[in-house]
C-alpha cells in the first residue's frame, strides 16, 4: 500500500538557500497557488503546437459576441464570460444541459510569453500563445582566456 504526501504550505525562505536568483520562482510559485482556481468550468485544452508555440482552447458554446473578454496582466492570462440574459423571454426548460453560467479561468503565463492573437469558431475560443526569448535573455557562451 502507497502511502500519498500532500505539500499543505510553502516555507520560502527555507526554499531560497537552495540557489540564488530564484526569488521569482518562489514568487510566480506562490502567485500560482493562490489564483488557482477550484472549478474546470468551462473545460479547456492547453495544447503544445511547436517549441515555442502554445494554443489555448476554451469551450464557450452559447456566448455571443461581446460577452467575452480576455485581459493580460502581470503575465496572467484571464478569460472571463459574461452571458447577458434576456428576462423578457420566459422559457420553460425541460432539460438544460447546456450552461450558460458567468466564468472566469485564469493561466500563468511563463516569462517572455505573448498572446498573438485569439478567435472563436465552432463555439471554442482559441489564443494564440508565443514565447519570444529577447537576444539579452538567451544563453550565450562566455569565453575563457589562458594565461601562460
Amino acid at each position: 500500500m502507497t502511502k500519498t504526501l500532500h505539500l499543505r504550505s510553502f516555507d520560502i525562505p527555507a526554499f531560497n538557500k537552495f540557489g540564488i536568483g530564484f526569488d521569482d520562482l518562489f514568487d510566480n510559485l506562490m502567485r500560482v497557488t493562490q489564483t488557482q482556481s477550484s472549478t474546470n468550468y468551462p473545460p479547456h485544452n492547453v495544447i503544445k503546437t511547436g517549441d515555442d508555440t502554445v494554443t489555448i482552447e476554451v469551450a464557450v458554446a452559447g456566448f455571443s459576441e461581446g460577452e467575452i473578454n480576455i485581459s493580460l496582466d502581470q503575465r496572467l492570462l484571464t478569460v472571463t464570460g459574461n452571458k447577458k440574459r434576456d428576462d423578457s423571454i420566459k422559457q420553460e426548460y425541460l432539460h438544460r444541459g447546456i450552461s450558460s453560467r458567468d466564468f472566469a479561468q485564469t493561466f500563468p503565463l511563463a516569462e517572455h510569453v505573448e498572446v498573438n492573437g485569439a478567435a472563436v469558431k465552432d463555439g471554442i475560443l482559441t489564443v494564440y500563445l508565443e514565447r519570444k526569448v529577447p537576444e539579452s535573455a538567451k544563453p550565450k557562451s562566455i569565453a575563457i582566456t589562458y594565461t601562460v
